[in-house]
């Protein structure tokens, strides 16, 4: 699948480059994906592993069908700077749907959605289950997924996603961020009032991502929201001086321990807290989702799938 030359004109040749170089690599099983654990994929496959355990034990249904149990979380971030016309604005995130995992997965997602009142909504990568095998299905049920966003809307890519999918979202109408921004403009009292919603490139295993070049030219005091697939980028992120990040990639371990303990951190660097729910980096707000979605194999235990709709507000 070819990708336009001004997709990869955005990206930067030296991102674009490292980033195609990796996907062939991925592709021709040269080198395993993730990291840790997850980086012997080139010569055992994880997912067949839990496969068989769940199998084994005979928790492969009750597995599957926690997948579908998805929650709705809200979570309030409180940002003093925030323009009068923003205030109380919701922003539905949704995160790692890996699309194919499951042939009914989509629609519960988009039932789910029915109802949950937000005035923006943003996916944070990760719409393809297992990186390796072809991306028709994902692809798929996205063309079919896209028209019952939100109008205003802004994705990133994933771990798990190749490039060429930017392309085809974008014809659909979802814009993809490759280490970009753009405003979401309203009227105030004062006027014209702007939020930025800015977005990187995977920062997990392609490393493409540049959080300088995704908020270029937007004034300091402007409130600055990054969409990051993993929370991995959480201290850069906070010095140069972003307002909110929002990210997903661990699943909140997917499978855990009773109380919702993962059982495998896949964001090395990052703190527990970093692993599910809101959490803070010096003056920025941050939050992990659980994953809209569920990775590898379809199953769930203490850790259902989430979306989330955060609310913007000046005080708490």
């Amino acid at each position: 699948m070819s990708i336009p030359q001004h997709i990869l004109d955005r990206l930067g040749p030296k991102h674009a480059t490292r980033r195609l170089a990796l996907e062939e690599q991925l592709k021709t099983r040269q080198i395993g994906h993730g990291q840790g654990i997850f980086s012997i994929d080139r010569y055992l496959s994880v997912n067949k592993i839990v496969r068989l355990g769940l199998g084994l034990s005979g928790l492969s249904k009750r597995g599957a069908a926690n997948i579908f149990k998805i929650d709705l979380v809200e979570n309030e971030v409180v940002l003093p700077d925030l323009p009068e016309a923003f205030e109380g604005f919701h922003i539905l995130q949704l995160s790692d749907l890996h699309c194919d995992i499951h042939p009914e997965l989509m629609e519960a997602i988009r039932t789910s959605m029915e109802g949950v009142a937000h005035d923006a909504v943003v996916l944070t990568g990760d719409y393809h289950n297992e990186i390796i095998m072809p991306i028709d299905d994902s692809l798929e049920a996205m063309r079919q997924f896209i028209p019952h966003l939100h109008p205003l809307r802004f994705a990133i890519l994933g771990n798990h996603d190749y490039l060429a999918k930017v392309a085809l979202f974008e014809e659909c109408g979802l814009p993809v961020l490759l280490n970009e921004s753009l405003p979401i403009e309203r009227t105030g009292i004062n006027g014209k009032e702007r939020i930025w919603i800015c977005g990187v490139d995977d920062a997990h295993f392609f490393r493409t991502h540049d959080l300088v070049a995704a908020r270029a030219g937007i004034p300091s005091r402007e409130i600055t929201i990054l969409l990051s697939h993993t929370p991995e980028t959480y201290r850069e992120a906070a010095v140069l001086g972003y307002h909110v990040h929002l990210s997903g990639h661990t699943h909140g371990g997917q499978i855990c321990l009773p109380g919702g303990v993962a059982v495998i951190n896949n964001a090395p660097g990052c703190r527990r807290e970093h692993i599910a729910g809101p959490w803070h980096e010096g003056q920025m707000s941050g939050y992990t989702s659980r994953g809209t979605g569920s990775a590898g194999v379809p199953a769930r235990f203490n850790c259902p799938p989430e979306m989330t709709l955060h609310t913007l507000t000046r005080s708490a």
